[in-house]
């Protein structure tokens, strides 16, 4: 009998994908759940919606609840946490690069260095130099690795993913969706989409 599934579909842009990401393995291997991560770009959907910027950055009020809501949480689940000099960062080569990593071994370690070295340690994750310390760091190959997030194959399954997201209807991430379809939307949703995969 197959385990209950979830997918996370994050953007390494987005700093509650940041807190999702550093809690999900395990809390989805105590609950008995597979997850897919499913990197996407939230920029082409907020530019459907309207939105050139970041939610936070319009609505500045917002933003700086935001910062103090983060930083409450990462303190809570035990990560650190500084805020970016700038905000949004570009995404695409993170997830690309990411999306070559899920493919093989070591994707979610992946995932949750770019997540800590933009968000713990104020790093621009659009830099190729950032990105190739954290392959350097976990003894993955840059070169062909950059080689394989350039292809047209992974750049067109960012796209997918984009655009599969877009025609789900999702307006934020992190967002989790179930097998049967249901969304969660938001780093505080994680516990109950994960019991509700379980269903």
């Amino acid at each position: 009998m197959s385990k209950p599934h979830l997918d996370f579909w994050f953007d390494f842009s987005s700093v509650y994908s940041f807190l999702s990401a550093m809690r999900i393995s395990p809390l989805a291997k105590e609950a008995g759940v597979d997850v897919t991560w499913k990197p996407f770009l939230l920029g082409p959907i907020f530019t459907a919606q309207g939105m050139k910027d970041s939610p936070f950055n319009l609505f500045p009020v917002k933003g700086q609840h935001m910062i103090r809501d983060v930083k409450r949480t990462a303190d809570e689940i035990g990560v650190g946490f500084t805020w970016p000099d700038k905000f949004p960062q570009s995404s695409v080569l993170a997830a690309r690069v990411g999306i070559v990593g899920l493919k093989e071994s070591w994707g979610q370690d992946f995932a949750r260095a770019v997540f800590v070295a933009e968000y713990s340690d104020n790093k621009d994750i659009s830099d190729q130099a950032v990105i190739a310390g954290i392959l350097t760091k976990l003894k993955i190959p840059v070169e062909a690795t950059a080689a394989k997030a350039q292809s047209d194959a992974i750049k067109g399954e960012l796209r997918d993913n984009t655009a599969e997201a877009q025609k789900r209807g999702f307006f934020g991430a992190p967002t989790f969706t179930t097998q049967d379809g249901e969304l969660f939307w938001g780093n505080d949703r994680l516990e109950q989409a994960l019991r509700w995969a379980k269903k």
